[in-house]
């Protein structure tokens, strides 16, 4: 069986969740969940460290594979048990979908980033609350380019869903719940159609629902 380390209240987490949820892994029955992370512990163990020396989770061992970072988990598990073809392996759609997913995490996760950590991790009398307002606006300018590109097709790699979608999506429900949360301090939420109905779209036709947290995770 499986196993993956991590709480599922960290975003990177989810993102697996989401993509065995999608393969119609079960957790108990195909893979073991491990709590790590946080008030957890665990993480910070010789044996954990052993398997991820960065002492982050996710971390997923699957017999002798033992894989670290979220978004080479999930291209993982795509490839190898994605038996009944959830995810397109037509090299156009991939390598589209393997686009946004870099973009994701090099491009406009480190400044929602800014922002998230700042409203949810760090003590309200040390926050920094220009750099949490600019971190959010430039979020709203950068997901601007999402939108163009969903005016034109039903998914971020075309008009199938894809592995892109969920580290997207994912990032995009946090965006949301911070300006619901901290209107005042994000600034106001970019009005953009298309995500809108894109992730209604999700909603209706993946596991988001199941995966997704319908509140912050707020550390007072």
């Amino acid at each position: 069986m499986m196993r993956l380390w991590g709480r599922k209240s960290s975003i990177n987490v989810q993102k697996v969740l989401w993509c065995l949820a999608e393969l119609g892994l079960k957790e108990g029955k195909d893979f073991e969940r491990i709590d790590a992370g946080l008030h957890f512990g665990v993480n910070n163990t010789p044996e954990f460290l052993k398997l991820n020396p960065n002492g982050l989770v996710p971390t997923l061992e699957d017999g002798d594979v033992v894989l670290w970072e979220s978004n080479t988990i999930m291209r993982y598990l795509a490839r190898q048990h994605d038996k009944a073809g959830r995810f397109t392996a037509d090299i156009k759609t991939q390598y589209e979908s393997e686009k946004w997913m870099d973009w994701q995490l090099g491009t406009m996760w480190p400044a929602l980033r800014i922002a998230f950590l700042g409203l949810t991790r760090t003590p309200e009398a040390e926050r920094n609350h220009q750099a949490i307002l600019k971190g959010y606006q430039e979020t709203n300018r950068l997901l601007g380019m999402l939108d163009q590109v969903l005016a034109k097709q039903n998914y971020c790699s075309g008009n199938q869903f894809q592995i892109g979608d969920i580290v997207l999506a994912l990032c995009v429900s946090r965006w949301i719940l911070l300006n619901k949360t901290f209107p005042q301090q994000t600034g106001e939420r970019a009005d953009l159609k298309n995500i809108d109905v894109w992730l209604k779209r999700l909603e209706e036709e993946t596991c988001l629902n199941d995966i997704a947290e319908k509140e912050l995770n707020i550390v007072k």
